[in-house]
């Protein structure tokens, strides 16, 4: 027999909060154990729960009064690291994505899913497997990469940054122009400054270079 994952719902908007109560109890793997409309509710609801009736999983707006999605789940994970959340939201912003997934959020979903995608999402996140379609991982890359470019303080432009960490990627200036949607022209100059700004003499030595400044992350 499946084991029951118990949900709480959070969302500002009564007819979002319904919708997707009513769906969720259609499905036996899910149960509904509260709901709550802004994360200032979340943090109290917790407080004054039994910890044997707390929610497996919470799926939590991004955007709320009071305490938003972001906020929530960094107060909700400093008292109960072991609690899941899934993020469930319109807004596709990369610094978004970015603030959601270091806050602690397992997954981050656009309210655009299809019902069995969301379904597929809270199963995943309640083994702790973060589900993410496509645009969100990618948004989450672009947020994760311009931080990157902007935490350094050389003299390169944050566009010759975003040429170098995808020049350590190993991509070709064919990708490079592709990928930040600019002519091949554009890219060869960046690199021309890259090497003259980093005192290097080929793309190999320009890849060496963001990897010992330790802006490349090595799986």
């Amino acid at each position: 027999m499946t084991d029951i994952i118990k949900v709480m719902i959070v969302d500002d908007h009564e007819m979002v909060r319904m919708g997707l109560k009513t769906y969720l109890m259609l499905e036996p793997s899910i149960e509904v154990v509260g709901e709550a409309d802004n994360g200032s509710k979340v943090v109290d609801w917790l407080k004054n729960t039994a910890p044997e009736q707390f929610p497996d999983l919470i799926l939590m707006d991004l955007m709320m009064p009071v305490m938003n999605g972001v906020e929530t789940t960094r107060a909700v994970l400093a008292e109960y690291p072991s609690m899941k959340i899934v993020i469930l939201t319109s807004f596709l912003e990369d610094d978004l994505v970015v603030d959601a997934v270091e806050a602690g959020a397992v997954s981050y979903v656009l309210k655009t899913v299809s019902a069995d995608e969301l379904i597929y999402a809270l199963q995943g996140a309640n083994r702790g497997m973060p589900v993410m379609t496509g645009d969100v991982s990618q948004a989450l890359t672009r947020g994760i990469r311009q931080r990157t470019v902007q935490g350094d303080s050389s003299g390169m432009t944050e566009r010759e940054k975003e040429v170098l960490l995808l020049i350590a990627e190993g991509k070709s200036n064919k990708d490079i122009a592709e990928e930040l949607h600019i002519s091949i022209k554009t890219v060869k100059t960046h690199v021309s400054n890259l090497l003259m700004k980093c005192e290097l003499e080929d793309r190999t030595q320009l890849a060496i270079y963001a990897h010992r400044k330790g802006w490349v992350q090595v799986d």
